[in-house]
């Protein structure tokens, strides 16, 4: 049974549950590419790729400082936070979600950006590795599986 103690953790768990009402499937903590870890990617039924930024509160949107790299890795990026959280410091620029651990509600959709057909390929060829190496990984945790 997964923890989820942190209120970031409570937040994407919420967020993952919605977007599988919509037909996405979701990975947290997903890498796209080297230096960067975003907490939800999401793929969605017609290959549209949402990257979620989950914040925990102001101290923890104030110390992101990589949000703006996401941008170049998805077709719509999202801020999820809780009720909590004060709204009116995020950006325009993105979608906005309002979460708990048991689901969320989008308030905002942000301006679509869509990927190049290259970059999409590559990202979805590596949630699915991603994904499946997970799967892997709880079926025979014993095994160094390398990712």
């Amino acid at each position: 049974m997964a923890d989820f103690n942190s209120s970031g953790q409570r937040i994407a768990r919420g967020v993952a549950r919605h977007l599988a009402r919509l037909n996405f499937a979701s990975l947290e903590e997903f890498v796209p590419t080297r230096g960067l870890r975003v907490d939800l990617m999401a793929i969605g039924p017609k290959s549209e790729i949402w990257i979620i930024e989950c914040k925990s509160g102001r101290a923890d949107f104030m110390s992101d400082k990589k949000w703006q790299g996401y941008l170049d890795y998805c077709d719509s990026f999202f801020w999820a936070v809780d009720m909590q959280f004060p709204t009116n410091i995020l950006p325009d620029e993105g979608g906005l979600i309002i979460a708990d651990a048991f689901d969320a509600e989008i308030l905002r959709i942000p301006e679509e950006r869509p990927l190049s057909a290259a970059r999409r390929k590559k990202i979805i060829h590596k949630f699915g590795r991603d994904a499946a190496l997970r799967l892997r990984s709880i079926r025979d945790p014993d095994f160094p599986y390398g990712y």
